[in-house]
């Protein structure tokens, strides 16, 4: 970016809540099924049908305002949002305008070595809309109003970001928070977190914003990226130019990273907003709120703390181990069984990690009991069992085996030898084997330990401990 400007952005994040039931009737949530059979008389909005407000999606959005450290407003009311929307059948659609649930807050971001706050305006709840189908008609959009009516929370920032790197680990931390708290899957693919980003620009050191521009529906953390950075190229060059900056809506095409204008930017005034009059205000009580907050579990930013503090575990990884739940409570539920700390974080980071890869797993999909994995380390760290051994040839089978560690090593005669006298036999023969190269080494090439301590794991099929192979090894060697 041209040094002589700098960049403002604020962004709205959507996060599709995890309930069973949409926000105002009894309707599926569920992604996946028929256009169009989740749909009822109030999704329909056939006259005479009232709304009634989902408690869970409320108590969802609480959950992420407490998480973010926002004031709870304890007395909320629902409007209505007047424009067209094509995929909503009544017209408008309801939000929350004047009391949203969640007021303030912040979340914190990384880039690089350097970590801030990011402000927030407001957490608020409301319904999506449907979805508008133009590829499988060539002559007319098609409409699936199975996610009308589904509960959101609006995650509002203020305009606090300098930089698409910023908004990207922006985006990365809320998708984070959401799973983390089990109320949003966080899935971009399939709509149920989606992002718009308010851009734009000014002459550095100025304290005045720039003309905004909106690029709606980034659907996925790449493509926050990449239309924010187009975004800012774009304007410098209108304003380069000469030319005003248009106060407007974009989208993003990801095919070759560019935005284009899709109409001009609607001002809040021409929504038209009034409390929805079939809805009642509901009021929160202090018990309501003080229970749901006992409820939340450590989030991230607290384990990571507890980690290197109680653990001595290192920033990498405290922060890997809590990058999902799923993996701190695994974490956490192994160290029941075992104090070696670093030891169950490096399996957790290393071979398990990789095997889940293999696997396409995630943590969820993992069966492999805790105290059998705290059985596993402590056979590597008794010297039974070498660690590479232990993770390449123990650790798959133990994984779909209901057999204790030493029990598979056993069978799979994986259990180092440390009897010096079975150690010296096969030191004897791979010197004999290879006097030229023993030569060498007495000559001063003392890399070749490598060669002989191989040659001693292959005579002894992978039993021989090598921390006494190679010291057994330098006694004859420097003899």
């Amino acid at each position: 970016m041209n040094n002589k400007y700098e960049a403002v952005i604020g962004l709205e994040v959507h996060a599709q809540l995890s309930t069973k039931s949409k926000l105002f009737c009894g309707d599926s949530t569920l992604f996946g099924s028929e256009p169009n059979t989740q749909v009822s008389p109030v999704t329909l909005a056939h006259p005479g049908t009232l709304p009634k407000t989902n408690k869970k999606a409320i108590e969802f959005a609480i959950k992420m305002g407490i998480a973010c450290g926002c004031e709870i407003e304890k007395t909320n009311y629902f409007a209505r949002k007047n424009y067209f929307y094509p995929d909503l059948p009544k017209g408008y659609q309801i939000s929350q305008h004047t009391t949203p649930i969640c007021k303030g807050g912040q979340i914190k971001i990384k880039t690089g070595d350097t970590s801030r706050y990011v402000q927030l305006n407001r957490i608020h709840l409301e319904e999506d809309a449907g979805k508008s189908i133009h590829d499988i008609d060539e002559h007319y959009t098609c409409i699936d109003l199975n996610r009308a009516g589904t509960p959101l929370i609006e995650i509002v920032t203020e305009p606090d970001l300098f930089s698409a790197e910023e908004a990207w680990q922006y985006v990365t931390e809320v998708r984070k928070l959401v799973r983390w708290l089990n109320i949003c899957d966080g899935n971009m693919e399939e709509g149920s977190l989606r992002c718009d980003a308010n851009v734009s620009i000014r002459l550095r050191g100025e304290q005045q914003l720039g003309t905004k521009v909106e690029v709606k529906n980034l659907n996925s953390i790449r493509n926050v990226k990449k239309a924010i950075e187009y975004e800012i190229e774009r304007m410098i060059r209108e304003v380069e130019a000469g030319n005003t900056i248009r106060q407007q809506t974009r989208s993003f095409d990801a095919l070759n990273d560019t935005t284009f204008a899709i109409r001009d930017k609607e001002e809040a005034n021409d929504y038209r907003y009034f409390p929805d009059p079939d809805l009642p205000a509901f009021i929160l009580a202090d018990e309501y709120i003080n229970g749901i907050a006992k409820s939340l579990p450590d989030l991230p930013a607290v384990l990571i703390v507890k980690y290197q503090e109680s653990y001595g575990l290192s920033d990498y990884d405290a922060a890997q181990l809590t990058d999902d739940k799923a993996t701190a409570d695994y974490f956490e539920s192994v160290i029941q069984h075992t104090p070696s700390y670093k030891n169950v974080a490096n399996w957790i980071l290393g071979p398990i990690r990789q095997y889940l890869n293999e696997h396409d797993w995630g943590f969820e999909q993992f069966t492999l009991a805790p105290q059998k994995l705290a059985e596993l380390i402590q056979l590597v760290e008794s010297g039974q069992v070498n660690f590479s051994v232990a993770a390449a040839k123990i650790l798959p089978v133990l994984a779909v085996n209901n057999k204790s560690a030493l029990a598979i090593a056993s069978e799979l005669q994986l259990i180092q030898v440390s009897d010096t006298n079975e150690l010296g036999k096969w030191v004897e023969e791979a010197l004999a084997a290879m006097p030229d190269k023993v030569a060498e080494y007495k000559k001063g090439k003392k890399g070749l330990i490598g060669l002989f301590v191989g040659e001693v794991k292959k005579r002894s099929k992978g039993q021989a401990d090598p921390k006494m192979v190679t010291q057994l090894l330098e006694e004859k060697l420097n003899k």
